[in-house]
C-alpha cells in the first residue's frame, strides 16, 4: 500500500474554512498517526508509566478531553460537571478499557471537534473567549489552534511512551 503525503500536503479540505485548514490538517494528521502507532498495541500496557512518563491511556484520554474542553470554551460555554469529572479521571487507571475503545472514544471527540470547526465563522476567530474559572483571555481562534497543537504535543509524548513500552 502506497503511503499518502501528510494531510496538509493533500490540499484543502472543503468542509473547513480556509483560515481553519491548518487546524483541521493538524488534527487529522495526529489522528492518523495515533491510529498507526496504536494498531495492535496491547491493552494490558495502556496504563503503564515507564520511567515515570504518563501512560498511553492518559494521553489518549487527555487529547479527547482537551478537544472537548477547547470546543466548549470556543462556544463561549462553561465546563459542566461531567467535563470536570472526566478531567479528574483522565489518568486514573481503568483496566476495563481496551486500546480499541480508547481510540473509538478519541475518534468520537475528534469528529465532534471537527464538526464545530466546520461550522465556525472565520469572522469570529478574534472574538474574546474566557478560559476556566479565572476567565483567562483567549479567542475563538486561539482555542481552536491550541486544541490542535496540544493534540500534536500529546501525540509526540504518546509516541515516545509507546516506543519505550514496546522495547521492554
Amino acid at each position: 500500500m502506497k503511503s499518502q503525503p501528510e494531510v496538509w500536503l493533500r490540499g484543502p479540505i472543503p468542509e473547513y474554512p480556509a483560515a481553519l485548514q491548518p487546524v483541521a490538517h493538524a488534527i487529522l494528521q495526529a489522528q492518523e498517526e495515533i491510529h498507526g502507532l496504536m494498531k495492535g498495541f496491547p491493552s494490558y500496557l495502556l496504563w503503564e508509566k515507564p520511567v515515570g512518563l504518563a501512560s498511553p491511556a492518559f494521553h489518549l484520554r487527555h487529547i479527547a478531553g482537551v478537544l472537548d474542553r477547547m470546543a466548549t470554551y470556543a462556544k463561549a460555554e462553561a465546563l459542566n460537571e461531567a467535563q470536570f469529572a472526566y478531567l479528574k479521571s483522565e489518568g486514573v487507571p481503568k483496566s476495563e478499557l481496551s486500546t480499541e475503545e480508547l481510540l473509538k472514544d478519541l475518534d468520537q471527540c475528534i469528529a465532534e471537534f471537527l464538526k464545530l470547526l466546520s461550522l465556525t465563522d472565520p469572522d469570529t476567530l478574534a472574538d474574546y473567549r474566557g478560559v476556566g474559572r479565572a476567565q483567562l483571555p483567549s479567542t475563538v481562534g486561539g482555542l481552536l489552534f491550541h486544541a490542535a497543537e496540544h493534540m500534536q504535543r500529546h501525540y509526540g509524548q504518546l509516541l515516545v511512551t509507546v516506543k519505550v513500552l514496546q522495547v521492554k
